[in-house]
């Protein structure tokens, strides 16, 4: 696309044009240009050099106060022999800021590739640097960090991830985006690109991963979301948080409480591994192409399962339970216990209620039906799993 049509004005590179989707910074008057770091009206200062920004850390037309003691966690940019004392042993060196993905980089990188956003895979693009950083700083990230980050795509998150961690694994499951996403990193963020490792694969059922990862943050597709989710929180256990964006009604269905009108299955299912709950809202404007639905963020952070349960036991009682969802559980985990009589037994030695619905129960509630079911060895017969 040209870089006119782009929000770019012509004889601009798109690498540099400011991201058209990020909001101006505060500190300036709209309509203005920013302050160059003089007077208007005053000849330019003459200790700096023409072309190259002033010294954030010193007022414009000034000298440096020698008195001033250098800020002990930063390295003066000027120092070509820094005091190791004054960087924290535990930090490694900061990498200089990638240059982040705009509309424009986009459309661009998509271009060159031939690329069509595929519905089917939940191709959605972020195009909006805002909204990247925002992802990133909600995951709460530290030096340490593996990242474990799904469909990243043209590479939009993957890129200030990077820069907040120790390394990123990006699973991918288009080829093309796979090859691409290290170039994309090499050109963008070159001192970065040795702590990118790329898989292609599908997230649903990736089994062996290059390191073992802390943390998930991901734009996941609207289709499997959940799927994706249950997948990894079973199978990556190094997995202690993360955060990804939903469909905002998938969101709310992963975060629902018992007893609300969307508490389902899903909501279920991630309260087995984790602590699930909503972390914002997230526009449509922010994609391309734009999707027809807002999506929502949602953060996890793993905990113990109830004690004494199998997950499959629990997770057979809930689809059961769900499977039905209108009928007492006394009628609906009669398929799970062999009879109806037998449903009511195990609830009433459960300590529940054989009227209520399994909407009203949570987790650990299912667990305890699962518990005195293995007890008195009922056959748990197999029952047609409602859709997640």
């Amino acid at each position: 696309m040209p870089d006119e049509a782009a929000g770019v004005p012509p004889g601009t590179d798109p690498a540099t044009a400011p991201d058209p989707c990020t909001a101006p910074d505060s500190g300036t008057v709209p309509g203005t240009a920013p302050d160059s770091g003089t007077v208007p009206g005053t000849a330019p200062d003459s200790g700096t050099v023409p072309g190259t920004a002033p010294d954030p850390g010193t007022v414009p037309g000034t000298a440096p106060d020698p008195g001033t003691v250098p800020d002990p966690g930063t390295v003066p940019a000027t120092d070509p022999d820094p005091d190791p004392d004054m960087v924290p042993a535990t930090v490694p060196a900061a990498a200089p800021d990638p240059r982040l993905l705009g509309p424009a980089d986009i459309r661009q990188i998509a271009g060159r590739l031939g690329l069509r956003p595929a519905k089917r895979l939940g191709q959605n693009f972020v195009i909006d640097a805002g909204t990247v950083r925002r992802i990133t700083a909600l995951a709460r990230l530290d030096a340490a960090d593996v990242v474990l980050e799904v469909g990243p795509g043209l590479g939009s998150l993957t890129l200030p991830l990077l820069a907040a961690a120790s390394s990123v694994i990006a699973v991918e499951i288009d080829e093309a985006l796979a090859a691409q996403l290290p170039h994309t990193v090499a050109e963008r963020a070159p001192a970065l690109a040795g702590r990118l490792r790329v898989v292609t694969a599908d997230a649903a059922r990736v089994r062996d991963l290059p390191g073992e990862p802390t943390v998930l943050a991901a734009n996941l597709p609207y289709s499997s979301a959940v799927p994706i989710m249950l997948h990894l929180l079973a199978t990556v256990p190094s997995l202690g948080h993360g955060l990804v964006m939903v469909q905002a009604e998938v969101a709310d269905r992963m975060t629902a409480p018992p007893g609300s009108r969307t508490y389902g299955v899903p909501s279920v299912k991630l309260a087995w591994f984790a602590e699930v709950r909503r972390a914002g809202q997230v526009p449509r404007s922010v994609f391309w192409p734009v999707p027809r639905v807002d999506s929502g963020l949602v953060a996890f952070t793993r905990r113990e399962p109830p004690p004494g349960a199998d997950r499959d036991e629990v997770f057979a009682v809930v689809d059961a339970a769900f499977a039905q969802r209108r009928k007492t559980l006394r009628a609906a985990l009669a398929p799970w216990a062999g009879t109806a009589a037998a449903a009511e037994q195990v609830l009433r030695q459960a300590g529940i209620d054989p009227a209520r619905r399994g909407e009203s129960l949570g987790v650990t509630e299912f667990a305890q039906i699962a518990i005195v079911g293995r007890r008195l060895r009922l056959p748990g017969a197999p029952v047609q799993r409602p859709p997640v």
